[in-house]
């Protein structure tokens, strides 16, 4: 026969494995688009989850202070985010297991518990920030917080418990395109072309190199690159059953998610730099878009309002999730979403409490949320490089990974980016926890 036969990777299972489905296609051309949209999801979605809620007002808030002048920053940054990420890709493929398995595993219980424990640590209490800006954004659109939050939380957990890695696959993909919108969000505010030009082309804005700048700069680096996504991609490979066919579309799908990432950073930024432009302080992305309401419209106030509350979904889904297939696999219990509720309880338990608890701490009167947001910017400083640090030492592991371990180019470019990115980290770690030992010139 002259056709190709085209198998769908079947989720990988603790148990019972979905019978695997073939279908012929003649052209090469749809062959390998069938492929790609196969094996299209968990790159995409890890980059674009993490433009969560803080991601959202980090680049406003850029905008609104430097203008269009922090957009080289932003650029920069594609490659990093790819190559961090892409190492992951081939992780994931190569030994079918979850990034805190691989830990634990390679290293040994202690540096397995260490790993575990930063990780579950850091994202609920980032949980809990994404759930304050879905508060934050149902108060700005009428909506009742102990109504909204509640109801998100019950979505994010109901996406989860289907027993259908595919179904939740392709409705956090959906929620992922929504972002689309801040593109024409930025095209419709007409940016000065010329300033964005400008932008693009390294160099310090007016008024030199302060303290601030150093912060901001500092602050985009970091919510670029996230310690759980470092855990999520991975294990959303392992649960889609992706193999070494599979690399080269699994690569792509994460270039694209990066892209697609940059890009709407950038729109963020611009959306910053309009208010700024027209003399508004910055505060928060909400009270941002009621202030540009009689200037922008009805559709852009309520637009960016929805992206931010669809952000914080994203973000807490993933996060959520990244913490339920780390402790499933250092547990050793069943942790896939392809099984039902009462297969793995254990897996959905930990998914569904860590949702709740979060939900139920911004509901909470008087809750400490900016000594929370504070606390998350401090360990994940402490915790991000010693995560990559693991992931590159996995990488060189030609044993565990043969042909598809590290080449000496990537080791130069790999620990030349943890290097950079220990240095911004225990700065922004310092920074937060001692504000006046860089002051603002």
């Amino acid at each position: 026969m002259n056709g190709k036969t085209l198998t769908t990777p079947a989720p990988r299972m603790e148990t019972e494995i979905a019978p695997v489905r073939g279908r012929v296609v003649k052209s090469r051309w749809a062959f390998h688009l069938l492929t790609f949209l196969m094996v299209f999801g968990p790159g995409l979605i890890v980059m674009v989850a993490d433009n969560d809620a803080g991601a959202v007002s980090t680049y406003i808030q850029a905008g609104a202070q430097y203008g269009t002048h922090l957009l080289w920053v932003v650029l920069l940054l594609l490659p990093v985010t790819y190559f961090i990420q892409e190492m992951v890709v081939r992780l994931g493929i190569a030994t079918g297991k979850g990034h805190a398995a691989m830990i634990y595993q390679r290293f040994g219980k202690w540096w397995g518990l260490f790993s575990l424990a930063d990780l579950e640590l850091v994202n609920f209490l980032t949980l809990v920030t994404e759930f304050a800006a879905i508060d934050l954004a149902c108060s700005n659109l009428g909506i009742d917080p102990r109504f909204g939050v509640p109801v998100a939380a019950a979505a994010l957990i109901t996406i989860a418990v289907t027993g259908s890695y595919r179904r939740w696959e392709r409705i956090t993909v959906a929620l992922c395109l929504l972002d689309l919108v801040w593109l024409y969000l930025a095209w419709k505010l007409h940016p000065p072309l010329a300033d964005m030009a400008r932008g693009l082309v390294p160099g310090v804005p007016a008024g030199g190199l302060t303290g601030d700048l150093t912060f901001m700069v500092i602050a985009i680096v970091g919510t670029t690159v996230a310690p759980w996504q470092l855990f999520f991609q991975q294990s959303c490979i392992a649960d889609k059953r992706l193999r070494y066919a599979d690399i080269i579309w699994a690569r792509l799908d994460t270039f694209l998610g990066a892209c697609m990432t940059i890009a709407v950073a950038g729109c963020m930024l611009i959306a910053g730099n309009y208010s700024r432009i027209h003399g508004f302080t910055f505060e928060d992305p909400a009270r941002m878009a009621n202030n540009l309401m009689p200037l922008a419209g009805w559709f852009f106030r309520s637009a960016l309002l929805l992206l931010m509350i669809n952000a914080a979904v994203l973000g807490a889904t993933a996060i959520s999730l990244s913490s339920a297939w780390a402790y499933g696999e250092v547990r050793g219990w069943p942790h896939s979403l392809e099984l039902p509720f009462r297969k793995a309880k254990g897996f959905y338990g930990i998914y569904a409490l860590c949702v709740a608890i979060a939900a139920g701490a911004v509901l909470v009167p008087k809750a400490p949320l900016q000594l929370i947001i504070l606390s998350v910017q401090v360990l994940a400083g402490v915790m991000l490089p010693s995560a990559i640090i693991f992931l590159q030492l996995l990488l060189n592991d030609k044993e565990l990974l043969g042909a598809y371990a590290n080449k000496p180019w990537n080791n130069v470019v790999n620990w030349t980016i943890i290097i950079v990115l220990f240095a911004l980290s225990l700065i922004l770690a310092a920074q937060v926890a001692a504000p006046n030992l860089f002051p603002a010139s």
